[in-house]
């Protein structure tokens, strides 16, 4: 019998045929990380119908998803739509998923997987589709409160309030291997990842309509507290510069860099001194402006093409990490794990990926969960604690 909707999802086996949705997030990295969990899921269950309700920015990786072999996704649809109609159009595109195979849907959903589970919308979404399970956040059947998140360590763990702690794989038993998000998103599924699925991300991609320099370098975040100093990425072009190795600057278009990714002015210095104006690197002058130029997918192709990426912790390190290029995670953490960004919970897991170590030691971001935009201390220390020179020594070991 079914239960009354939604109810946690326990890990019970859902037959041959289940029909499951997973819910995405608007947020680049966020998406890049739920790919373990479609493969695993595909795995489990090859004849399901699965559904992905995603964004109108990774929306070119959710339709390649489609067309793969074999297909991880079966239908999407953005749920973050602009559109003054967006409710009332996702309203009727549910109803026609969600109906009658008969009548040419996939039937009443099985399962809703939450992968952005903290969002309020995804919540709604979880209990407004009316799934017989869910697994990650929801709310209750009346909307009225928040479904509990039941006893199991896989779903008691969604409860705790620090998954970038040192300790948090002891505190459940062995059922973690790391705290990687994409593992935990497959456990809160109760999927069980192979080592494969959690480090060869595998994202599609599409070439972009530029040649694409030996190294792209991105320097910009979201969150201010994980900046690198733009007179430390000077040091690594002046570099560049002198070894002849061109450079692409890759991110949003100028106006949003400044707007939304704390660029301010210094992307636009790095372009004055080291740019040079076109398509392809000149003699003293390596930096190419690709920001803008690419769709996410494209993007994904450039990190395929390229030699080397250097990255910020921002969406573009997941990509890259997702393409198999060799990949330097520019971050501010010291050698046990402590600093501006969460390592161990977001740092791929990619083989050919290496991360800097900060000479600096600070607690004050980890000890805000990691909520806070800029840095909090006096000075910047943790990110100012990784010199140039350990960039150049990791460009100097992939590019000469």
């Amino acid at each position: 019998m079914t239960p009354a909707s939604p109810q946690r999802y326990d890990g019970r086996d859902l037959g041959a045929t289940p029909h499951i949705a997973v819910l995405g997030s608007c947020k680049l990295g966020n998406f890049v990380v739920t790919l373990p969990l479609l493969r695993a899921l595909r795995r489990r269950y090859p004849l399901a119908q699965v559904d992905f309700w995603g964004s109108d920015a990774t929306r070119d990786f959710e339709e390649a998803l489609r067309e793969g072999e074999p297909a991880l996704l079966n239908w999407r649809i953005s749920w973050d739509q602009s559109s003054n109609n967006a409710w009332q159009h996702l309203a009727m595109e549910a109803s026609k998923r969600n109906g009658p195979i008969s009548s040419g849907g996939a039937g009443p959903l099985d399962l809703v997987i939450n992968c952005d589970g903290f969002n309020p919308i995804t919540q709604v979404l979880a209990s407004w589709l009316r799934p017989a399970w869910v697994a990650g956040g929801s709310l209750t059947a009346n909307a009225r409160q928040e479904l509990a998140w039941g006893q199991e360590p896989r779903q008691r763990f969604l409860a705790d309030q620090d998954w970038n702690s040192p300790h948090f794989v002891e505190r459940y038993g062995g059922l973690f291997t790391s705290n990687y998000i994409a593992e935990l998103l497959c456990r809160m599924a109760f999927l069980e990842p192979t080592p494969w699925e959690l480090e060869q991300i595998n994202l599609p991609w599409v070439e972009p309509g530029f040649p694409v320099p030996p190294l792209l370098i991105h320097c910009t975040t979201t969150r201010a507290a994980k900046i690198w100093p733009f007179n430390r990425w000077a040091t690594v072009l002046q570099w560049c510069a002198d070894q002849g190795i061109g450079v692409g600057l890759v991110g949003a278009p100028p106006a949003r860099q400044a707007e939304d990714y704390h660029a301010g002015n210094g992307e636009t210095q790095l372009l004055e001194r080291f740019g040079a104006g076109g398509d392809q690197s000149i003699p003293g002058r390596p930096l190419v402006d690709l920001r803008g130029r690419t769709s996410l997918i494209e993007l994904a192709g450039a990190c395929r093409a390229a030699q080397a990426v250097v990255s910020v912790d921002a969406g573009p390190l997941h990509i890259a990490a997702a393409m198999g290029t060799p990949l330097l995670a520019v971050v501010g953490n010291d050698a046990a794990g402590l600093g501006a960004s969460p390592v161990r919970l977001w740092l791929p897991r990619a083989r050919q990926l290496t991360r800097t170590i900060s000479s600096a030691s600070c607690d004050g971001c980890e000890g805000l969960r990691y909520r806070n935009d800029a840095c909090i201390a006096d000075r910047h220390h943790c990110m100012e604690g990784v010199e140039p020179q350990q960039v150049i020594h990791w460009l100097a070991e992939c590019l000469l």
